[in-house]
């Protein structure tokens, strides 16, 4: 028997993190095929602490250092270590393990994944972020170190198994449900609440990337992500709204070929696919039948409803830090619209305007080389957005500026 595969979650708690939990309980009910060696999490301390009185890492961390004493004492006499804090999440991920999955949202989980790489640990990423923020920063430390870089999400791991060797590509597609409002009117947007953004007809997912979802955002950061992973210009990459979601990425090539990845929504494949590469890891996924699902629907994005991908393609224009603003000032926006202080079509218009200051400002030749650049960048989007909002506090919920 093989040993089992040394693995670390970083956002176990999140969706991401307890669909591979359930992958891995399901791979290991005859014989252990997966080991844990860090779970770390923000500040559920609770989830994180049950977590790992099942699944017995090494160490469980918490973000936040204020629910270090009641994991310890959840975890008291279990042998299991415990740590809190930004370092402690940096000291975890560079334990050495056959898999680091890094499924913190938001550029918080950068740090941690960075980490990870630059100890040679292969990286199975779930977290956009990280390589729309420090694409070439993480791509150059894989490669010294010499380690992998498996997609989670399920349109690049999509189009990982379509590329094959990637010569004679001509260019990609991700495609895209359309979220809850593919259908509704810019009105119906603009009244929208949080509660309605985050229902997303066929993804379970949380609360931030439910929104991103509905605005077509969470396709806009992907969009970025794919080009910097797969090293293909934004321009050669398409995107469709196949509500669907059976289809999940493609690859065409020269001669005409375009090749599909099918399945079910379920995050559990990808996930399975990025911990047991290049073996596949069997899992409890409904199996596709092409039969009941009968038709697939495939349509353009309307642009003028969403945003989110025409600036995704501007951000790529500006260089490395494009998209960092683009990110972090969707992030800013996002957290106002869940706190009601602005309406569901503000954040693109937040996103936009602060793309426009950052363009003009003496920062925008910046180029993102460091973490501290992408840390300083960063806080500037967040800045811009913050500041657009509270230029037009009378816009929430109402129309945007680009209706017409």
């Amino acid at each position: 028997m093989t040993a089992p595969r040394r693995i670390s979650i970083f956002g176990s708690t999140g969706s991401v993190g307890q669909s591979t939990l359930e992958v891995i309980r399901h791979a290991n009910r005859s014989e252990p095929r997966f080991e844990l060696v860090a779970l770390a999490a923000g500040r559920n301390v609770a989830a994180l602490a049950a977590q790992a009185l099942e699944m017995r890492p090494e160490i469980a961390v918490i973000a936040d250092e204020s629910c270090l004493p009641e994991l310890r004492a959840r975890l008291n006499g279990t042998g299991i270590a415990c740590a809190a804090g930004e370092a402690a999440m940096v000291e975890a991920a560079a334990r050495r393990c056959d898999r680091f999955l890094a499924a913190i949202v938001g550029a918080a989980g950068l740090k941690s994944t960075m980490a990870a790489v630059e100890a040679g640990n292969p990286l199975a990423l779930a977290n956009k972020e990280s390589l729309v923020c420090a694409g070439s920063i993480l791509l150059d430390a894989a490669d010294r170190a010499g380690v992998s870089i498996m997609p989670v999400d399920s349109e690049h791991s999509a189009i990982f198994q379509c590329l094959g060797d990637g010569r004679s590509l001509e260019k990609l597609t991700l495609t895209a449900s359309g979220g809850p409002f593919r259908l509704a009117t810019l009105e119906e947007m603009a009244a929208a609440t949080p509660a309605q953004a985050a229902a997303h007809p066929k993804w379970s997912m949380g609360l931030k990337i439910s929104i991103d979802s509905a605005s077509l955002m969470n396709k806009a950061l992907e969009l970025i992500e794919a080009a910097i992973l797969f090293r293909v210009q934004a321009e050669r990459i398409d995107v469709l709204v196949h509500p669907q979601s059976i289809i999940h990425g493609m690859a065409h090539f020269t001669d005409g070929t375009v090749m599909a990845q099918l399945g079910m929504p379920d995050m559990r494949t990808p996930i399975s696919l990025a911990l047991g590469w290049p073996d596949r890891v069997e899992t409890l996924v409904e199996r596709l039948d092409l039969a009941m699902v009968g038709q697939l629907d495939f349509a353009p994005v309307d642009t003028r409803r969403f945003r989110s991908i025409e600036l995704a393609r501007r951000a790529c224009g500006m260089g490395s830090s494009g998209p960092v603003i683009l990110n972090s000032a969707n992030e800013s926006a996002v957290s106002a619209f869940v706190r009601d202080e602005c309406g569901f079509l503000d954040i693109g218009w937040a996103v936009e305007d602060a793309l426009d200051r950052f363009s003009s400002s003496e920062f925008a030749s910046t180029k993102c080389t460091t973490l501290d650049e992408v840390a300083f960048l960063d806080q500037m989007g967040r800045r811009f957005a913050e500041e657009a909002l509270k230029r037009a506090p009378s816009r929430a919920g109402g129309m945007p500026a680009w209706k017409g």
